[in-house]
């Protein structure tokens, strides 16, 4: 066998989980080769808006998230290169004495786990976010240490330290893994060419489920679209996220470094496939929502809009697990939160496929899970 066509590892998909996941098996030693089909980024990490927050509703995402900005904090100093993180914070809204009391009871359990996380007044609000419309506002769940990231830079630095032991295919399919007794035991990509490894990690993303038919798996990872836009850059006078989860609420920020200001909505019905049009009922009404929230951005200009997948899970929890062919790995279905959670979930993976177990319990993230539980603060 070719030792030019042989790795120790395998792995298809070029966002932040399958980067990230790279990048920690080549740290523990392995020779790792990533393929993707277009280029880094392409499929939902580069179209997503670069938050990074450690508000959850279980231990288990809480501890992951906590982790993973651990790892932000020090991806520059790590990866040589700045990746524009910033710690501006998360502010979740409350319209409704029952998203007040959710707030309230998630805040004891992430409080206890050491988040800096709290329940902040109205006045409060009105310092954090100037020029707030608090028409029916409560209070909100406030965690400066929350942030944001560039994407792009991030899944960069990662892929370029793969190179230093493996190699990236971009522009490079995976058409198939070859499976022999029940084995992994090579990729064969679109142009008919075969790589070997004992190790193949399924990074797909919202493609897991339509990829993973060909060799008789059925993975519960369902892709809907998510539209956001961008503004042209304004004067800085805000800096958290600002999450309002009412049924025709949105989501925002300003990035730290031009001042535009970047945001979506989660649209009701969901629009399940891969299906990654813009639509032109998606611009408007996110203009109407965030002028909504705060009135002086009516005026400012969008310069672009796009669309991109969420892989979605039953429960809203990502799978992070082995199947029952030995050497394949599912790693996907992070509902929106794979760029927030990708760094730490590359460790975690890193771990699990090198000793045979994680480095702590993540039983909620198995393949073959009960579903019926669900993640509140989706």
């Amino acid at each position: 066998m070719d030792c030019r066509w042989t790795a120790d590892a395998i792995i298809i998909g070029g966002g932040i989980i399958g980067c990230a996941t790279g990048y920690y098996l080549t740290k523990k030693g392995l020779k790792v080769y990533l393929f993707e089909k277009e280029y880094l980024t392409a499929g939902s990490t580069g179209r997503c808006i670069g938050g990074i927050r450690q508000q959850y509703s279980t231990e288990l995402s809480i501890k992951v998230a906590m982790e993973s900005v651990k790892k932000f904090k020090i991806m520059k100093e790590e990866l040589g290169m700045d990746v524009e993180f910033e710690q501006d914070g998360y502010l979740f809204l409350a319209h409704s004495e029952e998203k007040e009391k959710t707030y309230k009871q998630l805040i004891k359990l992430q409080r206890n786990m050491g988040l800096d996380v709290e329940y902040v007044d109205v006045p409060a609000i009105k310092e954090i976010v100037p020029g707030i419309n608090t028409d029916g506002l409560l209070g909100g769940a406030y965690c400066p240490s929350d942030g944001q990231a560039n994407p792009f830079l991030v899944v960069d630095g990662y892929a370029r330290k793969i190179k230093e032991k493996g190699k990236v295919f971009t522009y490079c399919g995976i058409e198939k893994i070859n499976i022999e007794g029940n084995k992994v035991i090579s990729v064969t990509t679109i142009n008919k060419e075969n790589y070997f490894a004992p190790i193949v990690v399924n990074a797909t993303g919202p493609f897991i489920r339509e990829f993973s038919k060909h060799i008789g798996l059925d993975i519960p990872v369902f892709p809907e679209r998510h539209e956001s836009l961008i503004t042209e850059p304004i004067e800085v006078f805000f800096k958290p996220m600002v999450v309002d989860y009412r049924p025709d609420g949105c989501y925002f920020h300003q990035k730290a470094k031009q001042g535009s200001i970047i945001g979506c909505y989660t649209p009701i019905p969901n629009v399940p496939g891969n299906d990654v049009r813009s639509s032109f009922e998606f611009i408007i009404e996110m203009g109407r929502r965030m002028a909504r929230l705060i009135p002086k951005l009516a005026d400012v200009k969008i310069i672009r809009q796009w669309a991109g997948s969420y892989e979605m899970t039953p429960d809203g929890n990502p799978i992070v697990d082995k199947t029952d062919i030995e050497g394949l790995w599912i790693i996907g279905g992070f509902c929106g939160h794979g760029f927030m959670l990708g760094p730490e979930i590359g460790y975690i993976a890193a771990e699990y496929i090198t000793t045979g177990k994680p480095p702590y319990d993540i039983s909620e993230f198995a393949l073959k899970r009960d579903y019926s539980r669900k993640e509140v603060m989706k």
